[in-house]
């Protein structure tokens, strides 16, 4: 199959929630999605903004050829991973075209809210 989507997505809206209720499966998360549909693995570069400090990353990661990955903002890595209850953006560049994906957990209270979009596919 081809390559289905854009090599350079960005997310605006990033907020982590500052705390969770209920197992820890349900703890707040912020997640990209991203499908790579075509033949040859996906490498990924996520660089995340900030209102009051400079970028953290690019962050590498890769999605092989025909698969899915749900990667959770709080996994890039220890030391620069979006705050909890601060706000973020994040861009992302692929080196073959992907979809992507937005979704946010937000289990502060015992009602869950699940929020997902599609990302702004820019180029």
């Amino acid at each position: 199959m081809e390559h289905l989507g854009k090599h350079v997505w960005a997310i605006p809206e990033g907020f982590v929630p500052g705390s969770s209720t209920g197992p820890e499966s349900m703890t707040s998360h912020e997640t990209a999605c991203i499908l790579n549909t075509g033949d040859s693995d996906a490498h990924v570069e996520i660089t995340l903004f900030f209102p009051d400090r400079e970028p953290a990353g690019p962050f590498g990661i890769t999605v092989p050829a025909r698969r899915t990955r749900h990667q959770r903002f709080s996994e890039l890595t220890a030391d620069d991973v979006p705050p909890a209850a601060a706000d973020y953006a994040s861009v992302l560049v692929s080196d073959v075209p992907v979809v992507v994906q937005h979704t946010r957990l937000d289990s502060r209270q015992a009602a869950n809210a699940l929020l997902s979009t599609i990302a702004y596919g820019v180029r």
